[in-house]
């Protein structure tokens, strides 16, 4: 079968088609969200600021809102105050005994989880607006133009309730896309907003290139660095580690049952692109607050929290890590593993089920997650230096290529699980589509 043909049956299942619909739909009105201005704000002054913001924290968190910062619209927050929450929550059901319950009391717990995570954003939305409000009172163009004409507190409170407004607003775009549409929706808002920025970006390099300020030989490194990433991405993420399974024979009723092979599946990077999002939102929140504070020790922060620099590739790689593992703890339990296989009966050649095969399990998990958190650091962190080294006029780093790439391999074989459920033939003609669930 051919592509387009894959692509037509997507349109051939009247719920996948409203799905995809659905999902687009909203997503339009994201971007629609993301033009409308925060009132009070000179547009010119401050896009004379972001002018000179490439390669800068300015620019990188412009990029994971899609430009609204740049113009200061209403979602100029983004996402990030809801994917931080969601990280303060995670870690506080480790040692608060309640949240941890409530972890465990299945749907009605996760729902009061979901609830505490969206007030945590909207309280996280608030310091940042604030923040970003007394900020820009304070700031003036490269001309000397002020950003904010009439600062006050009439200004301060209407753009606090703005962009807290617009970050919960997105928060219940994402879950509605999640839950209604086809895909990720936190994800693939972020995903639309970095994209939104690929046209301008193009370009903005082809200006560049036409006036020499750009060289030929640069643009053409960049692209193929950008396409073995791109590789790189592709096929890591498809890589598996499969732990054989034995399945013994037993009777059940008259008939003799298993006896059969097969394999635990577990993937080179199991915790997908989110450990660089929660890293990015993790530096992202008390950067952007430095960057809006005019003061030199605030300055500093904010400069050290650059794309490019070390301090930031420490701290972000750290962060890589440690999210690496944990979210890879959360998700998966070798634990409960073993146990199902034990109850079915089920080993793994060679090693006693039960612990034994837990404990087997979990050394493979932890090294292969170790590789995993190597490679996300690669695909996030080198590309920066180029970008940086090169001077490009944009951001589009390793981790916006990431995310690219691995949201699209996930809502391609979320698409693809629904045609082959439905009896039709995927987008790839020999085997499955092998996205991070696996």
């Amino acid at each position: 079968m051919s592509g387009s043909d894959a692509f037509g049956n997507v349109f051939r299942i009247p719920e996948l088609k409203r799905r995809i619909l659905f999902t687009l739909g909203l997503l339009v009105v994201y971007r629609i969200g993301a033009h409308i201005p925060t009132p009070g704000i000179n547009s010119v002054a401050l896009a004379e600021i972001f002018e000179q913001a490439s390669g800068t924290i300015l620019g990188f968190f412009d990029m994971f809102s899609g430009g609204a910062l740049r113009r200061l619209t209403i979602f100029a927050l983004g996402i990030m105050p809801y994917i931080s929450s969601s990280i303060i929550l995670q870690l506080l059901t480790m040692v608060s005994p309640y949240l941890a319950r409530l972890k465990k009391e299945g749907e009605q717990g996760q729902k009061k989880i979901t609830q505490y995570t969206r007030y945590g954003t909207i309280v996280l939305s608030m310091i940042q607006s604030s923040g970003i409000a007394v900020g820009l009172e304070a700031m003036k163009s490269p001309a000397g133009h002020a950003i904010v004409p009439h600062p006050g507190w009439g200004f301060r409170v209407m753009t606090i309730l703005t962009l807290t407004a617009g970050t919960a607003f997105l928060m219940w775009l994402g879950e509605q896309i999640t839950e209604r549409g086809i895909g990720n929706g936190i994800s693939l808002i972020i995903f639309s907003g970095i994209v939104a920025g690929t046209p301008a970006a193009i370009f903005q390099s082809l200006d560049l290139m036409g006036t020499g300020e750009i060289s030929v030989l640069v643009m053409l490194v960049l692209l193929v660095v950008m396409v073995l990433v791109v590789g790189a991405i592709v096929f890591t993420e498809g890589g598996q580690r499969r732990i054989p399974i034995q399945y013994a024979k037993r009777v059940v009723g008259r008939k003799m049952m298993g006896g059969q092979s097969t394999h635990l599946p577990l993937k080179v990077n199991t915790s997908g692109v989110i450990p660089p999002i929660f890293a990015s939102s993790i530096i992202m929140f008390p950067a952007t607050i430095a960057q809006f504070i005019n003061h030199p020790v605030m300055q500093t922060v904010a400069g050290s929290l650059t794309p490019g620099t070390i301090v930031y590739s420490l701290i972000f790689v750290g962060a890589i890590f440690f999210f690496c593992y944990f979210y890879t703890a959360v998700i998966f339990n070798p634990i409960d593993v073993a146990d199902n296989m034990k109850k079915y009966g089920g080993y793994v050649p060679g090693i006693r089920p039960g612990s034994r095969t837990s404990d087997f399990i979990e050394q493979i998990l932890n090294r292969i997650t170790f590789f995993g958190a190597v490679y996300l650091s690669l695909v996030c962190i080198l590309p920066d230096y180029l970008i940086k080294y090169f001077s490009i006029p944009f951001y589009f780093g390793g981790t916006s290529l990431l995310i690219v790439v691995g949201v699209s391999l996930d809502t391609m074989q979320q698409i693809e699980s629904h045609l082959v459920m439905r009896n039709y033939e995927g987008f790839v003609k020999k085997g499955r589509l092998r996205g991070r669930r696996g």
